[in-house]
């Protein structure tokens, strides 16, 4: 069974996938020549993929990429397609929480305000400004793993946990409501926080739109680190700009690069850091871990783990 390798790993990481069978042939291109050649009686890709890569392929079974969201790779001749796509949902989780709440902390505590003010004459506006999450209530759009990573940590704030979700998901213990998602406006409603945990589709585009903004509490916050499409730009804009909402604490934006002259930028409201929610040391070693446990899988006729529906793009 052929695998392409198509992204950088360790030698210790490679060992680790060839140990899993004697039946396996690992092939590292160098360049997309050279990836566009091995493709061809290629099995199983690991890493990044494309339309060209796919046209190429003729026994293509699965392909697992590195990224949490997929929305990039589900041209419509691979979705009508058997081979299987799997991610790393699930598995992302923990760090893209921790930017969650660093994120929402920064604007809380005024952390933003004073490192882009660099002044000790805003103390007390500072301070009038910050509130406590002590029994606020946190609204999750979107209950998959990293949703449930980010409820997890509200239970240190004592914080309540709301969330919607598209599909029939168990709340976990520390979740108190999970709606589907016709009740979206009612958790905008009901949350002090609101935390974008989804990914990206033809149905969350755009929904954080003027409708949405309207229904959010005057003080809210809202926190996106997952993808940036799921605001719109403009109502963003003026929900931080006419308080309609208190703030948001962005990781992605509905344009990437943020141009230097948005005025997202210089809002004493906003926190904007250059997508870096998926940044940690250990992330390719879970992936590879996770790449592992579902080749062994795959060989033995088991059901693969973070498994994309391609139609629904989850």
């Amino acid at each position: 069974m052929k695998i392409l390798i198509n992204t950088d790993i360790t030698a210790e990481q490679q060992q680790q996938i060839e140990s899993v069978s004697d039946d396996l042939s690992l092939v590292r291109p160098q360049n997309s020549e050279e990836a566009l050649r091995e493709i061809v009686d290629t099995d199983i890709v690991l890493g990044g993929f494309n339309r060209s890569l796919f046209a190429s392929a003729k026994q293509l079974k699965w392909i697992q990429v590195l990224s949490a969201g997929v929305d990039g790779a589900l041209f419509p001749e691979f979705v009508r397609s058997d081979v299987i796509l799997t991610s790393a949902k699930g598995f992302v989780g923990p760090h893209l929480a921790d930017q969650t709440w660093a994120l929402l902390l920064g604007l809380l505590r005024g952390i933003g305000r004073s490192v882009r003010e660099r002044t000790w004459d805003n103390r007390m506006s500072i301070r009038l400004a910050t509130w406590e999450l002590s029994e606020q209530t946190l609204g999750i759009v979107g209950l998959g793993g990293t949703g449930i990573d980010v409820a997890r940590r509200a239970q240190g704030f004592d914080m309540r946990v709301i969330a919607v979700d598209p599909e029939t998901v168990e709340a976990p213990s520390f979740v108190h409501e999970v709606w589907k998602m016709d009740r979206f406006h009612d958790l905008l409603a009901a949350s002090d926080i609101v935390s974008i945990c989804a990914p990206l589709t033809p149905e969350t585009h755009g929904m954080f739109d003027d409708a949405a903004f309207e229904q959010m509490k005057s003080h809210a916050l809202l926190i996106n680190v997952t993808r940036g499409k799921i605001v719109d730009g403009p109502a963003l804009l003026r929900a931080v700009t006419s308080g309609s909402i208190g703030g948001a604490g962005l990781d992605v934006t509905p344009e990437e690069p943020l141009p230097a002259d948005s005025p997202l930028w210089d809002l004493p409201n906003v926190i904007i850091t250059p997508h870096v929610a998926g940044g940690s040391p250990i992330r390719l070693d879970r992936s590879i871990g996770l790449f592992c446990d579902n080749l062994e899988r795959l060989l033995i006729g088991k059901p693969l783990l973070s498994v994309i529906d391609k139609e629904k793009g989850y």
